[in-house]
Protein backbone atom coordinates (compact mmCIF):
# COMPACT_ATOMS: atom_id res chain seq x y z
CA UNK A 1 0.00 0.00 0.00
CA UNK A 2 1.19 3.48 -0.99
CA UNK A 3 2.45 5.65 1.71
CA UNK A 4 1.31 8.72 0.26
CA UNK A 5 0.02 11.22 3.50
CA UNK A 6 -3.36 11.49 3.85
CA UNK A 7 -5.25 14.46 3.01
CA UNK A 8 -3.18 17.23 4.49
CA UNK A 9 -4.20 20.92 6.23
CA UNK A 10 -4.32 23.12 3.03
CA UNK A 11 -2.84 26.33 5.45
CA UNK A 12 0.78 24.42 5.07
CA UNK A 13 3.75 26.12 3.77
CA UNK A 14 3.62 25.38 -0.04
CA UNK A 15 5.03 22.65 -1.60
CA UNK A 16 5.90 24.34 -4.84
CA UNK A 17 6.48 27.94 -5.19
CA UNK A 18 6.98 29.59 -8.65
CA UNK A 19 8.58 33.84 -8.18
CA UNK A 20 8.82 36.54 -11.05
CA UNK A 21 9.77 33.30 -13.22
CA UNK A 22 10.58 34.53 -17.00
CA UNK A 23 11.70 32.15 -19.19
CA UNK A 24 13.46 32.57 -22.52
CA UNK A 25 13.57 29.78 -25.40
CA UNK A 26 15.97 30.76 -28.56
CA UNK A 27 15.88 33.99 -27.41
CA UNK A 28 12.18 34.25 -27.60
CA UNK A 29 10.35 35.35 -24.24
CA UNK A 30 7.98 32.21 -23.00
CA UNK A 31 7.01 32.83 -19.29
CA UNK A 32 6.61 36.53 -18.02
CA UNK A 33 7.12 36.98 -14.26
CA UNK A 34 4.90 33.74 -13.34
CA UNK A 35 3.68 33.67 -9.70
CA UNK A 36 2.30 30.65 -8.56
CA UNK A 37 1.97 28.49 -5.71
CA UNK A 38 0.60 25.18 -4.64
CA UNK A 39 -0.20 24.03 -0.97
CA UNK A 40 -0.31 20.45 -0.24
CA UNK A 41 -2.93 17.77 -1.25
CA UNK A 42 -4.42 20.83 -3.61
CA UNK A 43 -5.68 19.49 -7.17
CA UNK A 44 -4.38 22.32 -9.46
CA UNK A 45 -5.20 22.50 -13.33
CA UNK A 46 -3.22 24.11 -15.40
CA UNK A 47 -4.95 25.36 -18.45
CA UNK A 48 -4.64 27.60 -21.84
CA UNK A 49 -4.34 27.56 -25.53
CA UNK A 50 -1.77 25.81 -27.41
CA UNK A 51 0.79 28.37 -27.07
CA UNK A 52 -0.05 29.97 -23.87
CA UNK A 53 2.94 28.85 -22.09
CA UNK A 54 1.25 25.91 -19.71
CA UNK A 55 3.31 23.42 -20.83
CA UNK A 56 6.43 25.32 -20.93
CA UNK A 57 5.63 26.35 -16.97
CA UNK A 58 5.04 22.62 -16.28
CA UNK A 59 9.01 22.12 -17.64
CA UNK A 60 10.11 25.19 -15.93
CA UNK A 61 8.65 23.84 -12.82
CA UNK A 62 10.17 20.33 -13.15
CA UNK A 63 13.68 21.83 -13.75
CA UNK A 64 13.95 21.21 -17.77
CA UNK A 65 13.98 24.91 -18.39
CA UNK A 66 16.02 27.60 -16.69
CA UNK A 67 14.65 30.36 -15.78
CA UNK A 68 16.22 33.46 -16.84
CA UNK A 69 14.84 35.62 -13.97
CA UNK A 70 12.93 34.57 -10.50
CA UNK A 71 12.94 31.14 -9.26
CA UNK A 72 11.26 27.85 -8.14
CA UNK A 73 10.90 26.27 -4.93
CA UNK A 74 10.16 22.96 -4.21
CA UNK A 75 9.09 22.17 -0.12
CA UNK A 76 10.88 25.35 -0.01
CA UNK A 77 14.28 24.82 -1.45
CA UNK A 78 14.98 26.07 -4.48
CA UNK A 79 15.18 24.25 -7.34
CA UNK A 80 18.99 23.83 -8.33
CA UNK A 81 19.60 22.75 -4.76
CA UNK A 82 16.75 20.37 -4.12
CA UNK A 83 17.86 16.53 -4.25
CA UNK A 84 14.95 14.64 -3.07
CA UNK A 85 13.53 13.29 -6.04
CA UNK A 86 12.02 10.77 -4.62
CA UNK A 87 9.30 13.04 -3.53
CA UNK A 88 8.34 13.99 -7.08
CA UNK A 89 6.66 12.15 -9.89
CA UNK A 90 6.18 13.53 -13.56
CA UNK A 91 3.79 11.89 -15.89
CA UNK A 92 5.22 13.35 -19.34
CA UNK A 93 2.64 12.92 -22.51
CA UNK A 94 2.57 9.24 -23.74
CA UNK A 95 4.79 9.46 -26.63
CA UNK A 96 7.86 6.43 -27.03
CA UNK A 97 6.17 4.78 -23.59
CA UNK A 98 7.54 1.89 -25.58
CA UNK A 99 10.73 3.27 -27.13
CA UNK A 100 10.77 0.48 -29.63
CA UNK A 101 12.07 -2.10 -26.98
CA UNK A 102 9.92 -5.02 -26.25
CA UNK A 103 9.31 -3.57 -22.17
CA UNK A 104 6.46 -5.65 -20.32
CA UNK A 105 4.33 -3.26 -18.12
CA UNK A 106 5.45 -4.42 -14.62
CA UNK A 107 9.53 -3.47 -16.37
CA UNK A 108 8.15 0.08 -17.30
CA UNK A 109 6.31 0.33 -14.06
CA UNK A 110 9.26 -1.22 -11.87
CA UNK A 111 11.49 1.76 -13.28
CA UNK A 112 10.00 4.19 -11.42
CA UNK A 113 11.39 2.65 -8.14
CA UNK A 114 14.69 3.57 -9.50
CA UNK A 115 14.23 7.17 -7.31
CA UNK A 116 14.11 4.70 -4.17
CA UNK A 117 16.56 2.17 -4.23
CA UNK A 118 20.02 1.63 -4.70
CA UNK A 119 21.22 1.04 -8.48
CA UNK A 120 22.04 -2.94 -8.15
CA UNK A 121 20.11 -3.80 -5.83
CA UNK A 122 17.64 -6.08 -5.93
CA UNK A 123 14.13 -5.67 -5.32
CA UNK A 124 12.59 -5.85 -1.79
CA UNK A 125 9.08 -6.10 -0.40
CA UNK A 126 8.41 -2.44 -0.29
CA UNK A 127 9.76 -2.33 -3.99
CA UNK A 128 6.89 -4.72 -5.26
CA UNK A 129 4.46 -3.60 -3.00
CA UNK A 130 4.52 -0.17 -4.37
CA UNK A 131 4.71 -1.53 -7.88
CA UNK A 132 1.84 -3.71 -7.28
CA UNK A 133 0.02 -1.19 -5.36
CA UNK A 134 0.46 1.59 -8.65
CA UNK A 135 -0.91 -1.11 -10.91
CA UNK A 136 -3.92 -1.64 -9.04
CA UNK A 137 -4.71 1.79 -8.63
CA UNK A 138 -4.52 2.68 -12.67
CA UNK A 139 -6.28 -0.69 -12.99
CA UNK A 140 -4.05 -2.56 -15.15
CA UNK A 141 -2.81 -5.25 -12.56
CA UNK A 142 -4.44 -8.30 -14.76
CA UNK A 143 -1.74 -6.42 -17.85
CA UNK A 144 1.57 -6.62 -16.08
CA UNK A 145 2.88 -9.59 -18.01
CA UNK A 146 1.92 -7.82 -21.10
CA UNK A 147 4.36 -5.96 -23.91
CA UNK A 148 3.58 -2.07 -23.16
CA UNK A 149 3.48 -2.20 -27.06
CA UNK A 150 0.63 -4.11 -27.67
CA UNK A 151 -1.77 -1.38 -25.00
CA UNK A 152 -3.59 1.14 -26.49
CA UNK A 153 -2.79 4.51 -25.95
CA UNK A 154 -4.89 5.24 -23.20
CA UNK A 155 -3.69 2.30 -21.62
CA UNK A 156 0.20 3.30 -22.53
CA UNK A 157 -1.00 6.37 -20.09
CA UNK A 158 -1.82 4.61 -17.41
CA UNK A 159 1.41 3.20 -17.55
CA UNK A 160 3.16 6.30 -17.23
CA UNK A 161 1.39 7.18 -14.28
CA UNK A 162 1.76 3.83 -12.59
CA UNK A 163 5.39 4.42 -13.45
CA UNK A 164 5.20 7.68 -11.53
CA UNK A 165 3.23 6.06 -8.82
CA UNK A 166 5.46 3.60 -8.00
CA UNK A 167 8.06 5.96 -6.57
CA UNK A 168 5.13 7.22 -4.17
CA UNK A 169 5.75 10.48 -4.53
CA UNK A 170 4.31 13.69 -2.91
CA UNK A 171 3.89 16.02 -5.71
CA UNK A 172 2.82 14.57 -8.85
CA UNK A 173 3.10 16.23 -12.66
CA UNK A 174 0.80 15.29 -15.26
CA UNK A 175 1.16 16.80 -18.94
CA UNK A 176 -1.81 16.12 -20.40
CA UNK A 177 -2.61 12.80 -19.50
CA UNK A 178 -5.87 12.96 -21.15
CA UNK A 179 -4.61 13.93 -25.22
CA UNK A 180 -5.51 11.74 -27.77
CA UNK A 181 -6.76 9.66 -25.13
CA UNK A 182 -10.63 7.96 -26.06
CA UNK A 183 -13.38 8.18 -23.46
CA UNK A 184 -13.05 4.93 -21.50
CA UNK A 185 -9.35 5.59 -20.25
CA UNK A 186 -9.73 9.06 -19.15
CA UNK A 187 -12.55 7.84 -17.46
CA UNK A 188 -10.30 5.27 -15.50
CA UNK A 189 -7.57 8.18 -15.55
CA UNK A 190 -9.92 10.39 -13.55
CA UNK A 191 -10.78 7.19 -11.25
CA UNK A 192 -6.84 6.91 -10.62
CA UNK A 193 -6.21 10.40 -9.64
CA UNK A 194 -9.02 10.35 -7.35
CA UNK A 195 -7.67 7.23 -6.01
CA UNK A 196 -4.56 9.81 -5.36
CA UNK A 197 -6.69 12.72 -4.49
CA UNK A 198 -8.03 10.87 -1.49
CA UNK A 199 -4.63 9.56 -0.27
CA UNK A 200 -3.95 13.64 0.50
CA UNK A 201 -1.62 13.24 -2.82
CA UNK A 202 -0.51 17.01 -4.12
CA UNK A 203 -1.16 17.08 -7.93
CA UNK A 204 -0.60 19.93 -10.80
CA UNK A 205 -2.60 18.64 -13.92
CA UNK A 206 -1.71 19.96 -17.32
CA UNK A 207 -4.44 20.11 -19.64
CA UNK A 208 -6.21 21.68 -22.29
CA UNK A 209 -9.87 20.41 -21.51
CA UNK A 210 -10.62 18.60 -18.59
CA UNK A 211 -13.57 16.13 -19.52
CA UNK A 212 -13.90 13.55 -16.69
CA UNK A 213 -11.08 15.43 -14.76
CA UNK A 214 -13.46 18.31 -14.10
CA UNK A 215 -14.95 16.91 -10.72
CA UNK A 216 -11.21 15.81 -9.27
CA UNK A 217 -10.14 19.80 -9.78
CA UNK A 218 -10.04 22.24 -6.61
CA UNK A 219 -8.07 25.55 -8.66
CA UNK A 220 -7.73 26.63 -11.96
CA UNK A 221 -5.10 28.33 -13.56
CA UNK A 222 -5.46 29.63 -16.89
CA UNK A 223 -1.71 30.76 -18.99
CA UNK A 224 -2.18 33.75 -21.58
CA UNK A 225 0.61 35.13 -23.82
CA UNK A 226 3.07 33.67 -21.29
CA UNK A 227 1.43 35.02 -17.87
CA UNK A 228 -1.13 33.79 -15.39
CA UNK A 229 -4.24 35.53 -16.37
CA UNK A 230 -6.79 33.54 -13.71
CA UNK A 231 -6.39 31.30 -10.49
CA UNK A 232 -9.02 30.68 -8.45
CA UNK A 233 -12.38 28.08 -8.41
CA UNK A 234 -12.57 25.36 -11.23
CA UNK A 235 -13.60 26.54 -14.82
CA UNK A 236 -15.82 24.76 -17.29
CA UNK A 237 -13.96 24.04 -20.09
CA UNK A 238 -16.11 26.85 -22.36
CA UNK A 239 -14.44 29.43 -19.90
CA UNK A 240 -11.22 28.58 -19.78
CA UNK A 241 -11.06 29.00 -24.28
CA UNK A 242 -13.12 32.62 -24.09
CA UNK A 243 -10.77 35.04 -25.71
CA UNK A 244 -11.38 38.30 -24.10
CA UNK A 245 -11.03 36.30 -20.39
CA UNK A 246 -7.11 36.60 -21.06
CA UNK A 247 -6.93 39.78 -22.38
CA UNK A 248 -9.03 41.34 -19.40
CA UNK A 249 -6.38 40.44 -17.16
CA UNK A 250 -3.45 40.91 -19.33
CA UNK A 251 -4.37 44.40 -20.12
CA UNK A 252 -4.86 45.42 -16.96
CA UNK A 253 -8.62 46.77 -17.31
CA UNK A 254 -10.56 48.28 -14.89
CA UNK A 255 -12.40 44.72 -15.13
CA UNK A 256 -9.82 42.92 -13.83
CA UNK A 257 -10.69 43.32 -10.23
CA UNK A 258 -13.56 40.92 -10.91
CA UNK A 259 -10.80 38.08 -11.81
CA UNK A 260 -9.23 36.53 -8.33
CA UNK A 261 -5.92 37.80 -7.89
CA UNK A 262 -3.00 34.28 -9.01
CA UNK A 263 -1.44 32.50 -6.51
CA UNK A 264 2.11 31.00 -7.03
CA UNK A 265 2.22 27.15 -7.49
CA UNK A 266 5.40 24.79 -8.06
CA UNK A 267 6.88 21.78 -9.61
CA UNK A 268 9.74 19.26 -9.73
CA UNK A 269 12.84 18.00 -11.29
CA UNK A 270 11.67 14.82 -13.32
CA UNK A 271 12.62 14.20 -16.71
CA UNK A 272 11.76 10.62 -17.57
CA UNK A 273 15.23 10.70 -19.85
CA UNK A 274 16.67 10.86 -16.21
CA UNK A 275 15.44 6.79 -15.88
CA UNK A 276 17.94 4.13 -17.36
CA UNK A 277 14.92 1.95 -17.53
CA UNK A 278 12.32 4.62 -18.81
CA UNK A 279 12.24 4.40 -22.16
CA UNK A 280 12.50 0.46 -22.13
Amino acid sequence: MSTIPHAPDLDDAPVVEVRGASVSLGGRPILRRVDLMVRPGEFVALMGANGSGKSTLVRTMTGLHPVVAGEVRVFGTPLERFHERQRLGFVPQRSGVGGGVPASVWEVVASGRLTRRRRLRPFRAADRAAIRDALEVVGLSHRLRDGVSTLSGGQQQRVLIARALAGEPELLFLDEPTAGVDLPNQIALAEALEVLKQRGATIVLVAHELGPLAPLVDRAVVMRDGRVAYDGPPLADHEVHNPLFGEIHTHHHPEAESVKPHRPQVASPLDPRDHPEAGR
